[in-house]
């Protein structure tokens, strides 16, 4: 009689274009990212596998390096789940690096920081190709102007004029360690930001504001003012979605060790 398999943890990276996905959580009757993959595992391993994201992204939103994790008792090794998922996930989902970890691992708990990415295409004509990827912005943006107001935002501040309704919290203190504006060619601005967390809608709201102090609607010292405020009203209008990317997420090095099993 062979012994019961012990439980294993895994993490998964995953990338994936939200454009047909409503978010990464599981909802009853809406495809999401999660419950794609709960199905992949299930098939692999006869059990019903819970995947653990490091944290939601809505209806359109991309990731580049979400990181999930799950346990299973199945005698599968890394390699054969990495092979396996990709084999078995449709295309608009990639399973980047799977790793066996310590038992303690948790992909939601033991975030250190996360960073996102929003893509903005400032130019008169729209794109055809990507335009799944981009928020198109006809108007001539001020990046100057644009990059001081993201300057504001560095440090640990409530953020809580940069929260989408519905979301309570514990608390909406976050900090930001990062936050650039580039221009890299053709109308194609990117802002980079990198914070400890983040709260629902919180990127886009921010890329939502930073847009209308571009356009000359709002003053990039008018910035700090609307964080202190801590009024949501006074803060622009929510981004669009599908501009907005996860990058990475970090994880403190206790938490990057990895088992390797020959």
């Amino acid at each position: 009689m062979l012994a019961e398999a012990t439980e294993k943890t895994f993490k998964l990276i995953i990338e994936y274009d939200g454009t047909d996905f409503h978010g990464w959580q599981r909802q009853k009757n809406d495809r999401t990212v999660q419950e794609t993959i709960e199905k992949a595992l299930t098939v692999m391993t006869r059990e019903k596998v819970t995947v653990i994201g490091s944290g939601r992204t809505d209806a359109g939103v991309h990731a580049l390096g979400q990181v999930a994790s799950f346990k299973t008792r199945s005698r599968l090794n890394a390699t054969a789940f990495f092979n396996g998922l990709n084999s078995l996930l449709p295309d608009d989902v990639v399973i980047r690096s799977c790793d066996q970890m310590p038992d303690t691992f948790h992909a939601r708990f033991d975030v250190k920081s996360k960073r996102y990415r929003y893509h903005i295409l400032n130019r008169t004509i729209a794109p055809a190709i990507g335009r799944q990827f981009v928020w198109h912005i006809r108007k001539p943006l001020d990046i100057s102007a644009m990059s001081e107001a993201a300057g504001t935002l560095l440090g640990t501040h409530d953020f809580k004029a940069f929260e989408g309704t519905g979301s309570p919290r514990d608390h909406t203190i976050r900090t930001v360690t990062a936050a650039t504006i580039k221009e890299t060619g053709g109308g194609n601005l990117t802002y980079d930001i990198e914070a400890n967390g983040f709260l629902r809608f919180m990127v886009r709201n921010i890329v939502g504001t930073l847009v209308e102090v571009g356009l000359g609607k709002i003053s990039s010292k008018n910035v700090q003012e609307i964080l202190q405020s801590k009024d949501r009203s006074r803060a622009g209008a929510t981004a669009p979605p599908q501009g907005l990317f996860l990058v990475d997420v970090t994880y403190s090095p206790s938490q990057n060790v990895l088992i390797r099993v020959d």
